[in-house]
């Protein structure tokens, strides 16, 4: 005897499929966003303008001490007040960009430090202009040293669209919860978001310690 009804899983995964479409389409406007502003905001993390340096601290620290799912009641249910209203769809994808931008903020920043002062008397040695030593040399350098807490961070973004479907937002985990409410079948809807969140985030994880790997070649000892 089996608990589960593979044939009722098999007849909800169209549905499933929808719903893990929109997650990746939001998910991925969600982490492009994120990685432009997180540049953004290290670069005004690391400035010698102490008023942006320490906004932007104060902004890493917000987000990274608050939980999740207030920061998107507030950017739905709270903007509107504030005159900014935003679709379900909209809302989601700046939640999350929120989010994954002060985490990406300070990898970034990380990954600057991880830049020996050698390295910078080197350039110097060799009479670089700051810009090209700055896009030639630290930055490479710095993308190599972040990949792996930036990575991380993109898994997250992932995992975190989940909790959009308090929102209302019909992506993996709200198709499966409706499914439940009609059907009441929660083992085989759970196990099934289980498999397909894994299975992307295995993907994604793969090809990121691919790319890891690869960055890492030139370096690696002879």
């Amino acid at each position: 005897m089996t608990f589960i009804d593979w044939a009722y899983i098999l007849n909800a995964l169209p549905d499933l499929m929808r719903g893990l479409g929109m997650t990746l389409l939001v998910s991925f406007l969600a982490i492009l966003f994120s990685l432009a502003l997180g540049a953004l905001g290290c670069a005004l993390r690391v400035s010698r303008v102490r008023p942006a340096a320490w906004a932007m601290a104060a902004y890493v620290e917000f987000i990274r001490g608050t939980p999740y799912l207030v920061q998107i009641f507030f950017v739905f249910y709270g903007l509107p007040s504030l005159g900014l209203k935003l679709s379900i769809f909209w809302s989601g994808v700046l939640a999350l960009t929120i989010w994954a931008s002060a985490f990406h903020v300070e990898s970034f920043r990380a990954g600057l430090s991880s830049v020996s002062r050698d390295i910078h008397n080197a350039s110097a040695s060799l009479g670089l202009h700051r810009w090209h030593h700055a896009l030639l040399v630290v930055v490479p350098i710095a993308l190599r040293a972040a990949l792996p807490s930036t990575l991380n961070t993109v898994v997250g973004t992932i995992k975190n669209s989940a909790y959009l479907q308090a929102i209302g937002l019909v992506e993996l985990t709200f198709v499966a919860v409706d499914r439940i409410a009609q059907d009441f079948r929660s083992t085989e809807m759970f196990l099934s978001i289980c498999v397909i969140y894994l299975v992307v985030i295995l993907g994604i994880s793969a090809l990121g310690h691919r790319l890891e790997k690869r960055l890492n070649r030139p370096y690696a000892a002879r």
